[in-house]
């Protein structure tokens, strides 16, 4: 059990105190105190090591399953004894230019608060050591936890959606560079930036609705007093997800110029193809003609006849490159 306890602690009046190992002691410790709580962090637990967490604090069977299964979108319910919320953190990662995602799920009752962690995007570590140089804020007990990894997810959420940026940007210069980039890469990167949009919407946008409650007020276990810092929660989450929707709109608007200059590019490549074949052809009718094994031609015996019939063609071709050139053809 201790493998996937990443920390355990109580916490009184802000400040960090050594409690029992047994969670069951400990709780009733932190319950006994009035001020107190007890905060549990878990990485990754199965379910022979959850169910002795779930026992000892009564969780509900929907949320004990939904932690232990993960993969599920930003959700709060309100369960009788505890509060439940699904939160989604995301990781950009600059070597492959690719956003992943991990999940975070909070429990939080009379004087406890349980945290599961599944995949590395999920920064608790740095919460708590924050929180813990905060005793004026850790003083609102499970409240505070819950706002400090909110702040914390919704926070990445904006340095993410600036990093896509950059990639957008580049992808813009690529595919309005003269040359156009490689098209097979331009096209192949702007498929994968949709991909890397779409994996950051799932973890933002439904996370709206969740905290838009907090902020509201009207969620049991959460204290009154902590609307306005779920408020400005909010207003960062609105911010990054209509920098996303933006970007998605960009990619989309990138990708159909990308297409566009693609078409007129072949529309050229055509242009020049169909000129060359016309100035081939003019030399080609010509020689065929004179190719033919006839006795009665014109001009056939004539002594300048092979000059004056090759100056023709020259003449031809380069009157057409001429007025294939004008119009823009070659």
């Amino acid at each position: 059990m201790r493998r996937v306890i990443v920390d355990s602690a109580i916490y009184r009046d802000g400040r960090r105190t050594d409690g029992p190992a047994d969670l069951s002691d400990a709780l009733e410790q932190a319950r006994a105190a009035g001020d107190a709580f007890l905060w549990i962090g878990l990485h990754e637990p199965t379910e022979q090591e959850f169910d002795h967490v779930s026992a000892e604090f009564d969780l509900h069977p929907l949320a004990v399953e939904d932690a232990l299964k993960a993969h599920q979108r930003p959700k709060l319910e309100v369960y009788d004894d505890s509060l439940f919320v699904v939160l989604k953190p995301v990781l950009y990662e600059p070597e492959s230019d690719r956003v992943s995602s991990g999940e975070v799920m909070v429990f939080m009752g009379d004087s406890f608060v349980v945290t599961v962690r599944h995949g590395e995007g999920a920064p608790l570590a740095a919460v708590r050591h924050r929180l813990e140089a905060d005793p004026e804020l850790l003083r609102h007990g499970p409240t505070a936890v819950l706002y400090a990894i909110s702040d914390e997810v919704v926070d990445h959420y904006i340095e993410v959606a600036g990093e896509l940026q950059v990639d957008l940007e580049e992808l813009e210069a690529d595919v309005f560079a003269p040359t156009g980039g490689k098209p097979g890469n331009t096209a192949e990167r702007i498929y994968t930036a949709k991909r890397q949009v779409l994996e950051f919407r799932r973890a933002s946008s439904p996370l709206a609705t969740p905290m838009e409650r907090l902020a509201a007020g009207t969620v049991p276990f959460v204290r009154e007093e902590a609307k306005p810092f779920f408020r400005d929660v909010s207003d960062h989450l609105t911010r990054a997800t209509e920098q996303v929707e933006g970007l998605d709109r960009l990619l989309s608007d990138v990708l159909s110029a990308h297409l566009a200059q693609m078409g007129v590019r072949q529309n050229d490549d055509m242009r020049k193809i169909s000129a060359w074949a016309a100035m081939a052809a003019v030399p080609t009718m010509v020689a065929g003609i004179y190719g033919m094994n006839f006795d009665h031609m014109p001009e056939l015996r004539w002594g300048w006849s092979y000059p004056v019939v090759i100056l023709l063609m020259a003449g031809a071709v380069v009157g057409l490159y001429r007025l294939f050139k004008r119009r823009g053809w070659m």
